[in-house]
């Protein structure tokens, strides 16, 4: 089993930053692409950024490209979000998830986390 935690959501000004982070613990973390979905209020649950377990390769939505930025931190299995000039449209819940795939399909994780709130006023 893996476990994710999420941490870092809050409120924010539009134009601001907030760094998420989601701290992994259970067998092989290691070799799991990491990957950060959203879900705002009414919609379904979206693709926001993966980090492939090397850290070679990353993925983002269009969305967030240019303002968003996921890295991780191998020793402490730990993955971070990034995330600046923050738009009200980024409010939502942001969840943490794992995999063995690189895709920014959401089947392609099998662990998710509980989520954090993430809201940005205008």
């Amino acid at each position: 089993q893996v476990q994710l935690v999420e941490s870092g959501g809050g409120l924010v000004q539009a134009g601001g930053s907030l760094r998420l982070s989601c701290a992994a613990s259970g067998r092989t973390t290691r070799r799991f692409t990491m990957g950060w979905f959203r879900q705002a209020p009414g919609k379904e649950r979206e693709f926001v950024a993966a980090i492939l377990w090397t850290g070679a390769s990353t993925l983002y939505a269009d969305s967030v490209k240019g303002r968003f930025t996921i890295s991780k931190y191998n020793r402490e299995n730990t993955v971070y979000l990034q995330m600046n000039s923050l738009k009200s449209e980024d409010t939502a819940v942001y969840y943490c998830a794992a995999g063995l795939g690189f895709s920014s399909g959401s089947r392609s994780y099998d662990y998710w986390g509980q989520g954090t709130q993430v809201t940005v006023s205008s």
